[in-house]
């Protein structure tokens, strides 16, 4: 019982936290989600503009949504692969390490076009 208990914890957390890259990842891309100070890409760059922020996030929704799709499949595989816990323990420590360098990447790229939209306000968003 307390495997089961254990594996559903990292079911919620894992699935729970993909679900929110997702939603923020489409939101920010679509313009539902502007320039705030809770969720995004918030460096000096993206939040220089709207212009600048909705660019960032156009380019940055793909590695965040895989970075989003990755916590839901460990979240999946925690809760449904018959494992010792140390084996469910490293995959979703490899799956935390994956979304970070997703997002790490999000930032950056998302960075360099929040950059280039300041420069060429009159460019193209995405």
């Amino acid at each position: 019982m307390e495997d089961l208990a254990a594996r559903i914890v990292l079911f919620v957390v894992m699935a729970g936290s993909g679900l929110l890259l997702l939603w923020a990842a489409r939101a920010a891309a679509s313009g539902r989600l502007g320039r705030n100070a809770i969720a995004g890409i918030r460096t000096p760059s993206t939040m220089a503009s709207d212009e600048a922020w909705l660019a960032a996030h156009r380019r940055a929704e793909r590695p965040t949504v895989l970075a989003g799709v990755a916590a839901i499949t460990s979240g999946l595989i925690a809760l449904l692969l018959p494992a010792p816990a140390p084996v469910l323990a490293g995959v979703v420590i490899v799956a935390c390490v994956v979304m970070l360098g997703l997002v790490l990447w999000a930032a950056w790229v998302g960075g360099r076009a929040a950059r280039e939209a300041v420069r060429d306000p009159g460019g193209p968003a995405a």
